[in-house]
């Protein structure tokens, strides 16, 4: 993990780029949201609870949460919580409203969450696979990705990669 000598946020990879900026009160988020939207967005942090740690960014324009990466960033409007996951895969559900693809393993979700109830089971269960994203734990079986095939690519040391 790399932080940020100026901003001291924690990243993955060392000298990231992101703009460094002061943190900002999560409340001022939902100042003009009805309390349902913050309801909603405290379950999904009860949901998250239970997986392991997770850093909640209140940021400029959105709440990012934040394990080894970002993988989830939601922001509040007056009546619902728009947002997005970064998942393994894609996911065809009429539940998200975008789906882009960065890379393999870097599948944007966008959705919006009209009400709590809408945080059940199936919703749950991909606030934890984008959680495995966020720690770089996924696996290529676990995001239903096909083996790969082919020559190991050599080892920076110039030791065999099959050994």
């Amino acid at each position: 993990m790399w932080t940020c000598p100026a901003c001291g946020r924690t990243f993955a990879s060392q000298n990231q780029v992101h703009t460094c900026a002061q943190l900002g009160d999560l409340d001022r988020h939902f100042a003009r949201s009805e309390p349902a939207v913050r309801a909603t967005f405290d379950l999904v942090l009860a949901v998250l609870a239970s997986l392991g740690p997770v850093e909640v960014l209140a940021q400029k324009t959105r709440i990012a949460l934040h394990a080894r990466m970002s993988f989830a960033a939601f922001t509040p409007r007056r009546r619902w919580l728009a947002g997005h996951l970064i998942l393994a895969r894609p996911i065809a559900s009429p539940r998200f409203t975008k789906i882009e693809t960065f890379s393999p393993r870097n599948v944007l979700h966008q959705f919006r969450l009209d009400a709590p109830d809408e945080v059940d089971e199936e919703f749950a269960g991909w606030l934890a696979e984008a959680y495995q994203v966020g720690i770089q734990q996924i696996t290529r079986a676990a995001a239903g990705l096909p083996r790969q095939t082919g020559q190991r690519r050599p080892r920076r040391d110039g030791a065999d990669p099959a050994r």
